[in-house]
């Protein structure tokens, strides 16, 4: 079932797209290293422009790459050819979401690194802590692959596929303001999450390293994740 994901991944050019997004995220990310003094701006103040790019773009991101992978599914006779091949609707979504899982990892991960590669090429003095950054392209992943199966499930069961893209629109809105609120406030938005996993924060004047809440943010995947694997269940029961 993966690979058939695959395969209509190349129908659907999933891979330009997210090559196109993943430069958009770097180049808008690393435009003031380039515009200014490269040594006045160190690895955490590059940290926390990337956060704030990713956090405007990736929950478009979920909601384009998702709703076009299932969208397939309502324009064709997809569920009923699944069905007949003994794949129930849960089961295709489940699939869905490990096949764009395979594609985001790498994805995310040459985005970090071209971000970092621009601080270099830019002339970013003193040395890059890892850790952070390691930690921050995890995360970043993982709140991915959380919303991405939420976008599945959502463009399973509503056939309008703007629906999905406008709660991805409204997603970015709020993955922003989160990062500019003060407060626990992104704690309890879905989309704030985008905020909570950074690993830089203003104190002052400045731009420092500092440790997310793991605790919160283990909670909140894990909650997903039970929640898409029962509302995929769910679709079983949908007669289609």
């Amino acid at each position: 079932m993966i690979r058939l994901e695959f395969r209509k991944m190349r129908r659907l050019r999933t891979a330009p797209t997210l090559i196109v997004l993943v430069i958009a995220v770097v180049a808008l990310s690393s435009a003031s290293l380039f515009s200014g003094d490269p040594a006045a701006m160190p690895w955490a103040s590059l940290l926390l422009s990337y956060t704030f790019m990713a956090a405007m773009t990736s929950p478009l991101l979920a909601a384009v790459l998702a709703s076009r992978l299932t969208d397939i599914e309502h324009a064709g006779v997809g569920w009923t050819l699944a069905a007949t091949a003994g794949h129930s609707p849960g089961a295709l979504c489940r699939a869905k979401l490990a096949a764009l899982g395979l594609v985001l990892l790498p994805a995310v991960a040459a985005q970090s690194l071209l971000v970092v590669g621009a601080g270099l090429v830019a002339g970013i003095r003193g040395p890059l802590d890892l850790g952070p950054w390691l930690g921050y392209t995890v995360l970043l992943f993982l709140v991915d692959l959380a919303f991405v199966a939420l976008h599945v499930w959502l463009a399973a069961v509503v056939e309008n596929q703007l629906v999905s893209v406008g709660v991805g629109l409204l997603g970015a809105f709020l993955a922003v303001f989160s990062l500019l609120a003060p407060g626990p406030f992104a704690r309890f938005v879905p989309w704030g999450y985008y905020a909570v996993i950074s690993y830089a924060t203003q104190r002052g004047g400045d731009v420092v390293y500092a440790p997310p809440p793991y605790a919160w943010i283990a909670t909140f995947l894990i909650l997903v994740a039970l929640v898409f694997a029962l509302a995929t269940r769910g679709l079983d029961r949908v007669e289609r």
